[in-house]
C-alpha cells in the first residue's frame, strides 16, 4: 500500500527493511501490540527468501530447529506449493520467491497495527543524545512522477532489518565493517593481522562475495543432458560446471515447476569486484555496482542456456528473471551488548554436538534464537579454511546448533535501536554461520516481539529482561519459538514448551550432547510427527551404505519402480535414533517425500 499523507508519522515501532528479518520484526511487533510502520526499498518485502530470490534455504533444517517465523513459513509454503518443496540438492525445500512473497504480504496485511511503506530510500536519520529522535525517507522511484518526499517519521523504537545495516552510519550508530584479526578475538578460522594489513587480497574483498540471482526455466522433457557435460562455457564462466557437470549445476537450485535459482559459486554468479561501492554512501557509486552485478548474472544465464541448447530460457519469478535485490550475504555489523564469535558456534570439544550456550554473568541462559548452519564463506578463489562445525545426523550432514543471545541484538550505544537481520553483532567469521534466511527470520522474530515488549514495559531493550522475551517467544500463539537448542524435541513435541522453559530454569536438563536429560513420561510416548502433503508410503530394504547413511532399495506397491535404490534420510528425531540402532538389511514400510533432484527420500516416520 502506498503511504497516504493523513497517516501519523509516530508509530511506535519503525523498521527499515529489505531483508527477510525486516518483515519477520515488523510483523511480530504489530502481532505484539505495537504500532509499526515498515519500510522497503523494492515493490517486495520478503527479502532474500523472495525479492532476492534465494528460495532454496541454508539451515535450520532439521525439525529442532523449524520453529518461530521460519516454521511457521516453511508449512505454509508446503500448505501453498503444488509439487511441494523436494526439488533440489542445495537444500531440504525449494519454493518459488512469488510463494513466499504472496504469504508473507498476507500476514502483513492481515495486521490492522502494521503498515508498510514500498519503494523508500533512506535520506537522514535525527539523533537526541543516546536515541535515534527521526528519520525521513523518499517514497516512490526517484526522480518520479510519484515521488513523495516524507517529513520526519518520530518513532520510539527502530529496528534495522535490513542486510547491509543501512541504517548504522546515518544514525551513528557504532557498527563493524569487514575482517577481524585472529588477535582480536582468537577465532581459529580468521586471519592474521600481518596478513590483514599484508595482503591485498584483503582490501580487494572487504566483506563476502554477493550474488545477483536470476532464474531460468528448464524444459524438462529435454534432460538429462549428460551428453553435454562438461560444457564449453565461455570466460569467466568457464569452470562453472567442471565439478558436477551440467544438470547437477543447474538442479542445484531447482524450484516447483523447473525454475532454476542462479546463486552458483563455483565460477558463477558470485560477484567479487568494486564491493566498497555499496559502503561509501555515495548512491551513483551503488547504481554502477548493481548494474554490474546484474549485467555478469545475465550474462552466466546466457552461457549456461548456450550450453543447453534449448533446455534452458529465462525463468519469468519477479516478474522476469532477475531479483529485484542483490543477496548480500554480509554488510555492516552492529556494535551490540554482546559479539557473536566463531568459537561461539563450535562444538563444545571432540566429538560433542552442540555449542554452548551464552550466559549472563550471573549464569543465566541469555538465548533468544536457534541456528545450526555449519558456516560457510564465498570469496574469489578456493575456499576458505573454516574450522569444522558438522555432524552426521539422519543420513546426511548437519551442522551443531548454537544459541544467539539477545545482546547481539541490542545497539551498544543507542538506546532504541535494535538489529534484526545479518546486521546483527557478530564478527566477520562468525557471519558465515549467522547469515541464513531461517536464523534470520527468527533473528527478525526476536527483535519485533523485543520492541513491542519495551513498548509494554516502558523500558529500553537494553533493560528489557531477557526472561520476558523468552516466555514471550516461547508462547507465541502463531508461530512459537525454541530458543535453546534440544535435539531430541522437533517443533511439534507435545512437551516442547515446558522443555523449553525448564532449561531456562535449569540448564543442566540439556545433556552435553543437547538431548532432553529429565525423563520423557509414559504421556507422550510413541510421538509421531504430523501428516504432511505429498508423502507417501514406501516400502523395501533398508541398509547401511557403509558411509553413515542409509539407502531403501524398493519393492512392492511403492510410488517409484521397484528395484529402485534411494539414499534416505531424516530430519526428524525419532526416526535417526531408530536409524542409529540398524545394524544390518532390515525389511521396513516407511513415510516419506522423494526428492529425484537430490537424489534421496527425505523419511518422516515408520509406518508401522
Amino acid at each position: 500500500m502506498q503511504p497516504d499523507p493523513s497517516d501519523g508519522l509516530t508509530p511506535q515501532v519503525l523498521v527499515w527493511g529489505g531483508g527477510s528479518g525486516g518483515v519477520a520484526a515488523a510483523l511480530q511487533a504489530a502481532r505484539s501490540g505495537a504500532d509499526t510502520l515498515l519500510l522497503t526499498p523494492t515493490s517486495w518485502l520478503g527479502g532474500m527468501l523472495s525479492a532476492a530470490g534465494v528460495c532454496a534455504p541454508d539451515g535450520n533444517e532439521l525439525t529442532p530447529w523449524q520453529s518461530g517465523l521460519w516454521g511457521a513459513l516453511l508449512r505454509a509454503l508446503e500448505q501453498r506449493e503444488p509439487s511441494g518443496l523436494d526439488h533440489n540438492w542445495v537444500s531440504c525445500f525449494g519454493f518459488r520467491p512469488q510463494t513466499a512473497e504472496s504469504v508473507l504480504q498476507e500476514w502483513v496485511a492481515a495486521e490492522p497495527r502494521l503498515r508498510w511503506w514500498p519503494g523508500c530510500r533512506l535520506l537522514e536519520v535525527q539523533r537526541r543524545g543516546d536515541r535515534i529522535s527521526a528519520v525521513r525517507v523518499q517514497v516512490g522511484p526517484e526522480g518520479g512522477a510519484n515521488q513523495d518526499e516524507r517529513p520526519w517519521i518520530q518513532p520510539q523504537l527502530v529496528i534495522d532489518g535490513s542486510d547491509r545495516g543501512d541504517l548504522f552510519p546515518l544514525a551513528e550508530a557504532p557498527f563493524r565493517l569487514g575482517w577481524d584479526a585472529a588477535e582480536d578475538h582468537g577465532e581459529p578460522s580468521a586471519p592474521s593481522r600481518e596478513r590483514l594489513t599484508g595482503d591485498p587480497f584483503f582490501r580487494h574483498q572487504p566483506v563476502q562475495s554477493p550474488t545477483w540471482v536470476v532464474m531460468g526455466q528448464l524444459d524438462q522433457e529435454r534432460l538429462p543432458l549428460a551428453a553435454a557435460e562438461p560444457p564449453a562455457l565461455a570466460e569467466p564462466f568457464a569452470q562453472a560446471c567442471a565439478r558436477f557437470g551440467l544438470e547437477r549445476t543447474l538442479t542445484y537450485g531447482r524450484l516447483p515447476g523447473g525454475l532454476l535459482m542462479l546463486n552458483w559459486p563455483l565460477g558463477g554468479n558470485d560477484w567479487h569486484d568494486g564491493l566498497e561501492r555499496a559502503f561509501t554512501g555515495d548512491r551513483a557509486q551503488d547504481n554502477e555496482l548493481e548494474r554490474a552485478m546484474q549485467a555478469h548474472s545475465l550474462a552466466f544465464l546466457a552461457a549456461l542456456e548456450q550450453a543447453c541448447e534449448g533446455a534452458l530460457v529465462a525463468g519469468d519469478a519477479f516478474p522476469g528473471a532477475v531479483a529485484l535485490m542483490p543477496y548480500w550475504r554480509e554488510g555492516r555489523r552492529l556494535v551490540g551488548r554482546d559479539l557473536v564469535l566463531e568459537q561461539h558456534l563450535l562444538p563444545q570439544g571432540e566429538g560433542a554436538s552442540i555449542a554452548a550456550l551464552p550466559l549472563d554473568p550471573g549464569g543465566a541462559i541469555t538465548a533468544i534464537a536457534v541456528g545450526n548452519y555449519a558456516n560457510d564463506h564465498h570469496y574469489p578463489g578456493g575456499d576458505w579454511p573454516l574450522a569444522p562445525k558438522s555432524c552426521r545426523w539422519g543420513g546426511r550432514w548437519s551442522g551443531t546448533p548454537f544459541a544467539l543471545p539477545y545482546g547481539a541484538l541490542v545497539s551498544a550505544t543507542v538506546s532504541n535501536l535494535l538489529a534484526a537481520d545479518k546486521c546483527l553483532s557478530v564478527s566477520h567469521m562468525a557471519n558465515g554461520a549467522t547469515r541464513l534466511q531461517p536464523l534470520v527470520l527468527n533473528i527478525g522474530q526476536a527483535a519485533g516481539l523485543a520492541a513491542a515488549l519495551c513498548l509494554r514495559h516502558g523500558c529500553t531493550p537494553a533493560e528489557l529482561p531477557v526472561r520476558t522475551l523468552q516466555e514471550a517467544l516461547i508462547d507465541d500463539h502463531l508461530a512459537p519459538a525454541t530458543p535453546v537448542p534440544l535435539w531430541d524435541t522437533p517443533w511439534h513435541h507435545p512437551q516442547r514448551r515446558q522443555r523449553q522453559k525448564q532449561v531456562l530454569d535449569d540448564p543442566s536438563l540439556l545433556s552435553a550432547t543437547g538431548t532432553w536429560s529429565a525423563p520423557a513420561g509414559p504421556a507422550h510416548a510413541g510421538h509421531q510427527p504430523p501428516a504432511s502433503p505429498h508423502e507417501r508410503l514406501w516400502q523395501g530394504e533398508l541398509r547401511l551404505d557403509g558411509q553413515g547413511g542409509y539407502r531403501l532399495r524398493v519393492s512392492g506397491p511403492t510410488p517409484a519402480q521397484p528395484g529402485r535404490d534411494w539414499p534416505l534420510i531424516t530430519l526428524e528425531p525419532d526416526l535417526h535414533q531408530w536409524l542409529l540402532q540398524l545394524a544390518g538389511p532390515r525389511s521396513v514400510r516407511l513415510i516419506a517425500h522423494a526428492n529425484p533432484w537430490g537424489p534421496w527420500l527425505r523419511a518422516s516416520r515408520l509406518a508401522d
